[in-house]
Formats: structure tokens, C-alpha cells, sequence
């Protein structure tokens, strides 16, 4: 231990409720992993929370602890589930329809819990997500009096599960494109273009202000607007609630900030860069309206924008032409092909090609990310780091940061922000890689 002082970090005693918004594939596959996980039935693949280590100190003194055992996260037998969703299938019946898990292997063996997880009605409105209709909504006569409900819901579930904390996470559909304008600017004008119905504000803002209202973390998993915002930011500051998004880094996007990096870091060139995706799933029908994949498209397309920064790089990714593409194609379901054409250039212009095709299961590889930030912003709330959580940007595609900051999308960058983050809140010294003190330089 070094003589850095831990920051206070409440314990996590008691039960951690977790709230998705949205039952569908990421939730459903989610929650019963960690079911089977807890069970012994399964190990938490990709977690890094539950399978990742942490170095601490020097190379030479071998401590590298695993982070739930360094860092005080909550214990996987204590968190508890829940959900709204617009369409009524409890969690069990949810998971058979979006195929994700086998029925026999994953599902059954835990099927009387994943059947007691029926989703509350949801805050709905098609005219945000035009592909998908649902039953199970709440009614109101304003978007304050929804916001209210959903206030209502946060209480009430934690109340009758005993629960000593609860966070929010969003797991639902990608909402057509909204530019912040303004009534995003402050929570008075946020409220009254609530009581006044106004259509800039969506479904998932409701369930932003919710949640902070009740003083819960909320993670944004979707490329929506939602908490960010002048509005909830500064109320989530008020209110000391983290908050954070957006947009689940999952498949081609992940492989992208691994790839771009690399580029720069060579100062190889790039002429363009293609990407297109097939999947089946809910989610891709609901991006197969244009409002809302122009809501996906802006969160892809800025990953290359900020990691090859053509402005100090212009010989090498000014010309970059970089186009992105998402095709609904049932028969593939949730397993989702991402394919990559990457025109490159090196030494003396000479082009070259890289080609990738990722053959992925869109919820597998979300699943993890879900439990992570859950138990991360849990930790975040108490520890009092309070407002957007930049340090867990490496779990999101288009990452919400501090005004005036441009967002860092480098993969690995982002996991030694995550964890120098930890090594922070516990005391421990912050690692910069340097090295020079395992050698004899002199002083020259």
C-alpha cells in the first residue's frame, strides 16, 4: 500500500437492486448469466469486474489481486432484478423469443427465477422507436406525471426487495435522433417542456431525471440523448447521483478502437474505412428506421473522428472516407456480422488492405458490460464521485464526458483510466508505465 490516501467509499452491505430499462435480449442475457454464474453452472466470461486482475506497485512484487477482490463491489448473491419493457414477457418468456441463450442449457435449469422477473409497464412512445409496438404502457397526461410513475416504481421495487441501494440501467432500444436544444439546457426548462409535453423530450430523458430524482445511478446503454444534458448533469450534481453513457461498446465498434490506435501509433495512413453490419435481432429492426439508425450512425461514426485526430494529422486522416452500415436481416437473429474494409496506406503512400469480419453475438458481448457498470457505478455512488463517469468510458462507444472535453475512445487508454481509477479510490499509487526505475540510466 502506498501512502496515497483511499478515498471514503461506503460499504456494500445489503442487497443492490439493478432496474433495466428494457427486457429484451441484453437483459434477459444479462440477468440469467449472472443467475447461472451464481448457481456454478457458468463462469462470468467478460466481466472484467468479476474476472479481471489489477497490478498494484512495481512488476517486481507480484501483486496483481483480482478488482472484486481489491475494490469493494458488490457481491453477486446480493443484487436483485428488475425491469419495464413496453411488451409483457416476463424475463423467462423474453429470453425464448430473442434466442439468445439455449433454451436447454441456460434458460430451463433456472426457468422459475427468470419467470418471477415480469417487467412493470413501461414509459413508452412509438413515436420515438417507430418499429416496435407495446401493451404494457403507462399512461399519463404528461411527460411529468410519467417521470413521476417511473419515481414511483424505483421506490416501490426497492422497498418490497429490501434493497439498500439500486441503480438504473438502460438496456432498451435506440430512439430516433434528437439534438440537445432548449429544454435539455436546465432542469427548469427540462421540467416545464415536460409538463407541456414538448417532443424533444424522449422516453429515456424521463427515465434519467427518474432515477436521479431518487438519487439512483443511471447508465446509459443506447446512443440517446438521455442523461446527456446540461439539465441532468447539473441535477445529478445537485442530487449526488453518477451518471453516465453511452451506447454499449460492443461488436465492430469495439474492434475499431482497438484497430484505429494501432494506425496512429505507426503513423500509417487511412483512406477509408467501411463498415457494415447484419443482424436480426429487436434492435435491428428498430434501426431499420432511418431516425433511429442516424441515431446509431452519429455514435459510430465519432470513434475514428477523435482517436486518428486528422486536425493534428491531416497528411494521414484528413481525406479518411468513413462510412458506416446497418441491415436488418432476420435470419441471423442476435448473432450479428460486423465486416470491416480498411484502406491503408504506409511508407511512401503505398495502399494495403485490411479486411474483418466479426462474427458476433450482439447480447454475449453486452451481457458482461452490464454487469460491470452496475456494479461500477454502484461503487462511483459510493464513493461520492458524483456527475458523469468518464473513467468508464471503456465500456461505451460514444463516451459522456465533462464539457469541453472531447471524449477518448482509445480502448486501451480507457482501461488504464478505469483502472488507475480503482488503484485511486483505494490509495494505491497510479501506474504511468514508465519503467525507468527497473534500469541504471545515471543521471547523464
Amino acid at each position: 500500500m502506498s501512502e496515497r490516501t483511499a478515498r471514503h467509499i461506503a460499504p456494500a452491505k445489503g442487497k443492490l437492486g439493478v432496474l433495466c430499462v428494457g427486457l429484451g435480449a441484453v437483459a434477459t442475457t444479462f440477468i440469467a448469466g449472472v443467475e447461472n454464474v451464481r448457481r456454478g453452472r457458468a463462469q462470468a466470461f467478460g466481466s472484467l469486474s468479476q474476472m479481471g486482475t489489477i497490478r498494484l506497485g512495481k512488476r517486481t512484487e507480484g501483486r496483481s489481486p483480482l478488482i472484486k477482490d481489491f475494490v469493494s463491489l458488490a457481491n453477486l448473491d446480493d443484487m436483485v432484478f428488475g425491469a419495464w419493457d413496453p411488451v409483457p414477457d416476463d424475463a423467462y418468456q423474453s429470453a425464448l423469443v430473442c434466442g439468445v441463450l439455449d433454451k436447454h442449457e441456460h434458460i430451463e435449469p433456472i426457468g422459475d427465477f427468470m419467470k418471477s422477473n415480469s417487467p412493470m409497464p413501461a414509459v413508452y412512445d412509438q413515436a420515438y422507436v417507430k418499429r416496435l409496438k407495446g401493451t404494457n404502457v403507462k399512461q399519463g397526461k404528461t411527460k411529468r406525471e410519467l417521470a413521476e410513475a417511473l419515481r414511483k416504481d424505483i421506490r416501490e421495487f426497492k422497498t418490497n426487495n429490501g434493497c439498500d441501494r439500486v441503480v438504473v440501467m438502460w438496456c432498451a432500444s435506440t430512439e430516433v435522433f434528437i439534438t440537445p436544444g432548449p429544454a435539455h439546457q436546465s432542469l427548469e426548462a427540462l421540467e416545464k417542456a415536460m409538463d407541456e409535453n414538448d417532443p424533444s423530450i424522449a422516453p429515456s430523458m424521463l427515465y434519467a431525471y427518474a432515477a436521479v430524482m431518487e438519487g439512483v445511478p443511471y447508465a446509459n446503454g443506447a446512443p440517446n440523448l438521455s442523461c446527456d444534458m446540461p439539465a441532468i448533469v447539473g441535477l445529478a450534481k445537485e442530487k449526488g447521483v453518477a451518471i453516465g453513457g453511452k451506447d454499449f461498446k460492443t461488436g465492430q465498434t469495439l474492434v475499431k478502437t482497438v484497430l484505429a490506435p494501432m494506425f496512429k501509433a505507426r503513423m500509417l495512413g487511412v483512406a477509408g474505412w467501411y463498415s457494415t453490419n447484419i443482424l436480426g435481432n429487436r434492435d435491428g429492426e428498430i434501426l431499420d428506421d432511418p431516425e433511429s439508425f442516424k441515431t446509431k450512425e452519429e455514435s459510430k461514426l465519432g470513434v475514428l473522428e477523435y482517436i486518428l485526430q486528422p486536425k493534428l494529422y491531416p497528411a494521414l486522416y484528413e481525406k479518411m472516407y468513413h462510412k458506416v452500415r446497418i441491415n436488418y436481416y432476420p435470419p441471423r437473429g442476435d448473432n450479428k456480422e460486423g465486416w470491416d474494409n480498411i484502406d491503408i496506406f504506409g511508407w511512401l503512400g503505398y495502399p494495403m488492405q485490411i479486411k474483418v469480419d466479426f462474427l458476433c453475438r450482439d447480447s454475449i458481448l453486452a451481457a458482461p458490460l452490464v454487469l460491470d457498470l452496475a456494479l461500477f457505478f454502484d461503487l462511483a455512488q459510493r464513493a461520492g464521485m458524483h456527475g458523469v463517469q468518464e473513467w468508464l468510458s471503456f465500456y461505451f462507444k460514444s463516451p459522456q464526458t465533462a464539457p469541453g472535453l472531447y471524449p477518448e475512445h482509445d480502448l486501451f487508454i480507457q482501461q488504464t483510466k478505469l483502472k488507475n481509477t480503482l488503484r485511486y479510490l483505494v490509495g494505491e499509487e497510479p501506474i504511468t508505465h514508465l519503467g525507468v526505475e527497473y534500469y541504471e540510466y545515471g543521471e547523464g
